[in-house]
């Protein structure tokens, strides 16, 4: 595990908010990192953990042996909750994931004088799990430090942010993104193009270059230039070929898709926007414009962003992309 800070970027008042909290001995039990995919919120929350198993009063030493047991990821008083997929079902954290997390941090610490455990996309609990958390938040036992990440608060139970000190996160600056881009090795103009597409989020940035992101992009992007032309046969296609990929790409291609009918928006109202995020694809979005009506757009666009929520769920991936394509075809005959 990485205890540099200078790998972070960004969020500068919340870093300094946190580390005012550990020099003043005021930090809280359980702290809720909420914000975007991507830009940084589990590495500072790794960092805080670090921190406080250390016993700095504002940064993790580094050197002792509590820091040389996070580095290597052994630190017997630190724990992470993560979520887990099974087969093709969405990532879920299920009750014996937080049952087993309770006996582990009800136990003494063994290395520092407290344990941490962070709980990473805590809006993948399901239920059980969050009914289950909510009642430790309530009564910890022992000393715990609870660091809870999500980019998704709304889905997380009133009770359970009621607990927490919130901590809110925003996207990340563009240059400070190509800059930690270049810092990959990844060329300039390389770098230029991801940060613009990513939209603040430096994780999503990455992936999109290790991930061959911006191949779903133009795979997306061709999908609209065909669409006029698409028959029934191209839709079970569309469905059987998209339906293949894993469920993490196809969020990406949806997110794409979505980004691009907004471009096309943003290109109504002004054909010389800087505002795109796909400024290389100006081109071929300005010339899809003559052919779809701004009402077409937004008719697609609401069935893209409700596909996507349904795709959080476990649904059968088939099907909804079935009528997902079946209702984007009726999108533009409206």
């Amino acid at each position: 595990m990485e205890l540099n800070e200078k790998q972070l970027i960004g969020h500068d008042e919340q870093r300094a908010q946190l580390r005012q909290l550990l020099r003043e001995g005021r930090l809280p039990h359980a702290l809720l990192f909420s914000g975007p995919d991507g830009i940084g919120k589990k590495m500072l929350g790794q960092m805080l953990a670090a921190a406080i198993l250390c016993g700095a009063e504002e940064a993790p030493c580094g050197h002792c042996e509590s820091c040389r047991a996070m580095r290597l990821d052994s630190h017997p008083d630190y724990y992470e909750v993560l979520p887990e997929s099974r087969g093709k079902s969405a990532k879920i954290i299920r009750i014996e994931q937080i049952r087993e997390m309770q006996t582990i941090a009800s136990r003494y610490p063994v290395l520092s004088d407290c344990r941490v455990v962070l709980i990473d996309e805590a809006e993948c609990m399901n239920e059980a799990a969050a009914n289950s958390l909510l009642k430790t938040l309530e009564e910890p036992e022992g000393q715990v430090t609870f660091i809870l990440i999500t980019s998704a608060r709304s889905s997380l139970l009133d009770t359970i942010i009621s607990r927490c000190m919130p901590m809110a996160f925003g996207m990340l600056p563009l240059d400070g993104m190509k800059e930690a881009l270049i810092g990959r090795q990844i060329p300039d103009h390389e770098a230029a193009e991801l940060a613009a597409l990513a939209d603040g989020s430096l994780g999503r940035a990455i992936r999109l270059y290790e991930n061959g992101g911006l191949m779903l992009r133009d795979d997306a992007l061709t999908f609209l230039e065909k669409l006029p032309a698409m028959t029934m046969e191209d839709v079970w296609v569309q469905a059987k070929t998209k339906g293949e990929l894993d469920r993490e790409k196809l969020m990406e291609w949806f997110l794409y898709l979505n980004m691009l009918l907004r471009d096309m928006l943003v290109l109504y109202e002004d054909g010389a926007s800087q505002l795109l995020y796909h400024q290389d694809c100006r081109q071929r979005l300005a010339a899809l414009l003559s052919g779809v009506p701004e009402r077409q757009i937004f008719a697609m666009l609401t069935q893209v962003r409700e596909t996507q929520r349904r795709l959080q769920a476990n649904v059968n991936l088939r099907l909804q992309l079935e009528g997902f394509f079946i209702r984007i075809l009726d999108c533009r005959k409206a």
